[in-house]
């Protein structure tokens, strides 16, 4: 859910997404972290492109925080290799 900050640290020359992770969760304020233990989606909002691939928008997460599409983004899941991933 950090895509936004971890492509602003990728575009900012600090590496790709999977060696700067620690770096972009210090651009997640305290208070969105913890938000984002306990966060839900509300699956009405969820789009379902075919069974193994869904769209699901910024407005889709529930949270005790307040979350912006900078902050976290819209992504696009598809169902691969017996797990789910962020492809877009």
């Amino acid at each position: 859910m950090a895509g936004p900050a971890a492509k602003k640290a990728q575009d900012q020359g600090l590496g790709p997404c999977t060696s700067t992770y620690a770096t972009v969760l210090q651009m997640i304020s305290p208070a969105q972290k913890k938000a984002l233990q306990t966060a839900t989606v509300d699956p009405k909002r969820v789009v379902v492109r075919t069974p193994a691939k869904v769209e699901m928008p910024v407005d889709a997460v529930r949270a005790s925080a307040t979350f912006s599409k900078s902050d976290l983004g819209s992504y696009t899941l598809e169902y691969l290799k017996n797990d789910w991933y962020i492809t877009d």
